[in-house]
Parts: structure tokens; sequence; C-alpha cells
């Protein structure tokens, strides 16, 4: 797999891509995910980013841009739509491929903050998925309000969903 023809990515936006699509794809083979199913990761993965350097104005996020992009370039899988549209802020409605790319978005070993805990945490994710997914929800939502941006609707839904199970 690889980008899409209408990818709009530099040269260092397409390796953290191929870092993160590593990522699940290590993840799927130490944790013995079914073809069909690892391929679903590995879709999500290629496209999460495919429209991150493209310009898009103010009204439209590059998640749900790539998402929608895809969506008319054939993808159908409601799964692999919602891990590209929501995986910069999490959404309590996914399936494994959307927690996937959530984790290996944040995680992949090219980001330069705290190269050890991200490390440490992705040795994890395929035994103890649920727990990393907790720390990395919670890291995200932390450097939001760090930043001083608003929590959306889908960020704080999410949250809500991971405490509650």
């Amino acid at each position: 797999m690889s980008l899409p023809p209408w990818a709009e990515v530099s040269p260092e936006r397409r390796g953290h891509i191929e870092r993160v699509a590593a990522l699940v794809g290590d993840w799927a083979a130490a944790m013995g995910v079914a073809a069909g199913e690892r391929d679903r990761w590995m879709r999500a993965a290629w496209l999460h980013d495919a429209l991150r350097d493209a310009p898009l104005g103010d009204l439209m996020a590059h998640g749900p841009a790539a998402a929608e992009r895809a969506a008319r370039d054939g993808e159908r899988d409601r799964g692999v739509l919602d891990a590209v549209r929501y995986h910069t802020i999490g959404y309590a409605g996914w399936d494994e491929v959307g927690v996937m790319v959530y984790l290996a978005d944040f995680l992949e070993p090219g980001r330069d903050f705290d190269p050890d805990g991200r490390r440490i945490l992705a040795a994890r994710v395929p035994s103890e998925r649920q727990a990393v997914l907790r720390e990395v929800a919670r890291r995200r939502i932390e450097w939001v309000l760090r930043s001083g941006w608003p929590l959306v609707p889908e960020t704080v839904a999410f949250w809500n969903a991971l405490n509650s199970r």
C-alpha cells in the first residue's frame, strides 16, 4: 500500500505516514490480526494525513478532508473513514482501526517529544492496548488544554467513553 494519487504531502509528512503505517503493521503482526483487518488498519494509516499539506482553508481540517476524498475515491469502510476523519481528536464510535491509527499517529518513532516514553508505550500496545489508549488520550488532551484550545465535543465524548469502560 501507499499514498493515494491525490495525496498532498511534504517529504517529511510522507516519512511520518510511512512510520505510522509501519507501526500499525508491526502491531497487527504482534497481535495476530487477520489479514482483512490488517488491511483496514493499513488503508487508514496511509490515508490519515494524505491531505495534511494541502491548502484546505480555515473551515476544513485535514482528517475530514482526507476521509471525504477517500470516500469519493471508493473507500466504503466506515471504520476506515472514521479513523481518518477523527485521528487527531478521538472518537467514541471507533472500531479497532480508529484506535490503532490514533495510537500510531502519536507514538510513531519520528516525533521529537518524549522519545523514550513513547517508545515504551508503543511496545506495550499489543498486550495493553486499552491502558496505552487512555494514556495517549490523556497526553493529547493535556496538550490541547496547555495550548489554550477548546476541547471539541468528539474529544470529550471519546475521553468519557474511555473512562466508563
